[in-house]
C-alpha cells in the first residue's frame, strides 16, 4: 500500500476517468448501477501498464477529500460516485428537495454562453451543484479563471424541476436554465 500523497492523487485521477468514462479502455464492464468488481479491476489496470492493488484503492476511497468514489458494504465493488459519461450506465439517486440556492463553479470563459444558454450536462448525465461557494470555486479552477453561480433551486424546484442528491453530497440536477442563474461577483 501506497502514502504518497502524488501517487494517490494520480490513482484517483485514474480510477476517475475509468470508472467514469472509459472503463472499456482497460477491458472493464460496468454494470448499470456503474459497479466494477475490484479484482477485475485491478486484472483489467494491471494488464494495461497499471499497477494498482485493493490496499491503494481503499486508501484512496477513505482519503478522498471530494469522496468520489463509493465501496460496497462487502468492499468488493467500487464505482465512482457521479459524473458518469458513460450511456450504459444510469445510477438511480434519491430525489430530494433542494435548499434555496445551490452553487455552480466554472471558468469566466463560459459565461456568456451560460448566460444564453444556461446550463447543460453536456457529456455527463446531469448538472452538478455544490452546497457551498468554496468547493465551487475549486471547481471552476479546473476549468480556467473561476466564476461562481448562483442557482435558485428551491425556486426551480417549485417550478417542477428535479433535483438528486449523489451519495457524495453533490446535487445533480438535468438542466439549469438561464433565469435561475446568477452569477457572484
Amino acid at each position: 500500500m501506497t502514502s504518497d500523497p502524488s501517487r494517490l492523487a494520480e490513482t484517483s485521477k485514474y480510477l476517475s476517468f475509468i470508472l467514469r468514462h472509459e472503463p472499456q479502455s482497460i477491458g472493464l464492464q460496468l454494470d448499470v448501477e456503474g459497479w466494477a468488481d475490484i479484482d477485475n479491476l485491478i486484472a483489467c489496470a494491471n494488464r494495461h501498464g497499471r499497477a494498482i492493488d485493493k490496499a491503494t484503492i481503499k486508501t484512496v476511497v477513505a482519503t478522498s477529500d471530494k469522496k468520489r468514489f463509493t465501496l460496497s458494504d462487502d468492499c468488493s465493488r467500487i464505482r465512482a460516485a457521479q459524473g458518469h459519461s458513460i450511456s450504459t450506465v444510469q445510477l438511480t439517486y434519491p430525489e430530494m428537495m433542494p435548499p434555496a440556492i445551490l452553487y455552480h463553479g466554472t471558468a469566466t470563459r463560459f459565461l456568456e454562453s451560460i448566460r444564453e444558454q444556461g446550463l447543460k450536462a453536456g457529456s455527463r448525465h446531469h448538472v452538478h451543484l455544490s452546497l457551498d461557494v468554496s468547493t465551487a470555486v475549486s471547481v471552476g479552477k479546473r476549468y480556467g479563471k473561476p466564476v461562481v453561480l448562483e442557482i435558485q433551486a428551491m425556486r426551480m424546484h417549485q417550478r417542477g424541476f428535479k433535483f438528486f442528491l449523489a451519495e457524495n453530497e453533490v446535487w445533480l440536477t438535468d438542466v439549469v436554465p438561464a433565469e435561475f442563474i446568477n452569477p457572484i461577483d
